[in-house]
């Protein structure tokens, strides 16, 4: 689904990412996890089209899009800060995707109420954007990714901000909809455990080392390792 073959990035005389390659399989969740200033964002960046890399390329689906406007690669973002339109209701919020792709005002209703429901915010269709509580934005926000069925999603700390026990259960709620989605995912977070009770896999990009989260190839994390793992990941 998505390769990403021997990316560089500079900044002026610093490299952000040396000769980077990645592969995301279609249907996979895959964390990108590390220290602030590791990269993760700013591969994020390149994929979704926001960062035209010094060398190397981005594919997805077998079709080089290394120069292809971000509009037209259709990939799906969520943002740390959720980004919502405090002018439009959840219901404007999660439609403005599927407008922009000119879809029929029924069909535009059915999405949002079918996106709504898998998120768990069932009968928010008219609530104000001030009035959500920080799960509910996110939430909001990872629906409005969704709508209009992506290729691929870009989750850049999805979670940030909130509390733990918040933050665990809207971490396993995130990884039980991209599974029932069998959507296609690139997860950035500093947070081995989230990323863990997210991803199917998970990549140190500060090491370029694999830890599989769920113990098959690449190098798996010690059995004394407290991080959470999720049965059948």
């Amino acid at each position: 689904m998505l390769d990403v073959r021997s990316v560089v990035v500079r900044f002026g005389s610093r490299v952000v990412l040396d000769r980077v390659s990645l592969h995301v399989g279609d249907g996979e969740v895959l964390a990108l996890q590390g220290p602030s200033g590791s990269g993760k964002s700013t591969l994020l960046r390149v994929v979704a089209g926001l960062l035209v890399p010094d060398e190397g390329s981005v594919w997805l689906a077998g079709t080089d899009i290394t120069h292809t406007a971000p509009h037209r690669r259709r990939i799906g973002m969520v943002f740390q800060d959720d980004q919502l339109f405090p002018h439009l209701d959840v219901a404007g919020n999660v439609e403005f995707g599927l407008r922009m792709r000119r879809l029929g005002t029924e069909p535009r209703r059915t999405r949002v109420t079918e996106v709504l429901s898998m998120v768990g915010l069932a009968g928010f269709e008219h609530r104000t954007v001030t009035s959500l509580s920080g799960g509910e934005a996110k939430r909001v926000a990872l629906a409005r990714s969704l709508a209009p069925a992506p290729p691929l999603l870009l989750l850049d700390e999805p979670l940030t901000g909130l509390d733990a026990e918040l933050h665990d259960r809207l971490a396993d709620d995130l990884a039980a909809v991209l599974r029932s989605t069998g959507t296609t995912a690139l997860v950035v977070t500093h947070d081995l455990a989230e990323a863990r009770r997210i991803a199917d896999r998970v990549v140190d990009l500060a090491s370029l080392a694999p830890h599989d989260a769920a113990g098959g190839s690449g190098r798996s994390s010690p059995p004394d390792d407290p991080a959470p793992r999720v049965a059948g990941r």
